[in-house]
């Protein structure tokens, strides 16, 4: 909590049992989609078993207890999204993956919220194949929100996210009420190769990009309900000042927002000052890649609430709306665990 008011999270990951590779590895490998569904299998090869559940998720728990986080919405890992596999392989992969987080969700339920994946396919004339999972996560599955990845197949080969393309699921989420994710996912640009971890990057650019695309394009004006959050702040910042023409001239304040996952403090500031405290969401994606040790602190970076609770820039207001009002006004699913 942050003064006796919860402090939700709108930016997680599912924390499954070695992130699901064992299945995974052995799809790929024989190249055939797998049926297993890991909230019913019981299964120690594969590492999943109710007591590797436990200890996967009580981590998780945990970690959210010593951040002062009170819920959190979970998603697919970005970097397991793997949106470039084969076809005929990808769907069951997703499937698995909600499948999963369903899973974390039912083992704790009032400290996670699903938000789904889909099997995106780039090749596809538009989205409407990812329809009927996206339908499941929702009706069957209960989530809240849905993940969209700019780039599933790391190569820029998807249409913008201002294209018609992507506007079967930007339909379907206004009508059922839920907000999108944009994150990036797999970089395959092979430039980036020496950079340990270097989807990071990509996810700069993409990120950076869908901020553009969508505030620029008319999909706002096509779907007003819409709400959609970008991640780790927009990817990067605007270096424009705000008459400028490079800069959509409209307000976006009611479809696009940000979250606050970037531990460096001086990008943090600036994102928040730039974003605007009313489009701010607070997200840390613990446990992700933030925890490296803050030198001046010893605690992780990611260990966001005192970071921005101790921000004198911003009114206690303003905070308390990063905290709480905001992620609850952007995903409603997650606000309701958040009264």
């Amino acid at each position: 909590m942050y003064n006796d008011v919860k402090v939700l999270d709108i930016h997680g990951h599912v924390s499954a049992p070695m992130h699901g590779t064992p299945m995974l590895g052995l799809m790929l490998a024989s190249n055939t989609p797998l049926s297993i569904d890991p909230r019913k299998t019981i299964d120690p090869r594969m590492n999943l078993t109710e007591e590797a559940w436990a200890e996967s998720v009580g981590k998780h728990v945990d970690l959210l207890d010593a951040y002062n986080i009170d819920a959190q919405l979970i998603g697919p890992r970005p970097f397991l999204m793997l949106g470039w596999m084969n076809h005929h392989l990808l769907p069951q992969w997703t499937r698995y993956v909600n499948n999963a987080i369903s899973k974390q969700v039912s083992i704790a339920p009032t400290r996670f919220v699903g938000a789904a994946q889909l099997p995106q396919n780039a090749d596809a004339d538009d989205l409407s194949h990812c329809l009927p999972e996206l339908e499941r996560c929702v009706n069957e599955l209960d989530f809240k929100a849905v993940y969209l990845s700019p780039d599933p197949t790391g190569d820029r080969r998807s249409p913008g996210m201002d294209k018609p393309y992507w506007f079967p699921v930007y339909k379907k989420c206004e009508e059922l009420g839920i907000p999108i994710v944009v994150h990036g996912t797999n970089c395959m640009d092979p430039r980036l190769d020496i950079i340990p971890h270097n989807y990071q990057i990509g996810f700069v650019w993409e990120q950076y990009l869908a901020t553009q695309l969508l505030s620029h394009g008319d999909v706002f004006e096509r779907f007003p309900g819409l709400k959609v959050l970008i991640c780790h702040c927009g990817g990067a910042l605007d270096r424009f000042v705000k008459t400028d023409y490079h800069l959509a001239q409209k307000d976006l304040s009611k479809n696009l927002f940000f979250d606050t996952n970037a531990p460096e403090l001086n990008f943090l500031e600036a994102a928040i000052k730039q974003r605007t405290p009313a489009r701010v969401c607070f997200g840390t994606e613990a446990p992700g890649s933030g925890a490296s040790v803050r030198p001046e602190t010893g605690r992780p970076g990611d260990d966001l609430v005192p970071v921005i609770g101790g921000f004198d820039f911003l009114t206690e207001d303003e905070k308390i709306a990063i905290f709480n009002r905001n992620p609850a006004h952007v995903c409603p699913g997650l606000g309701k665990l958040g009264c």
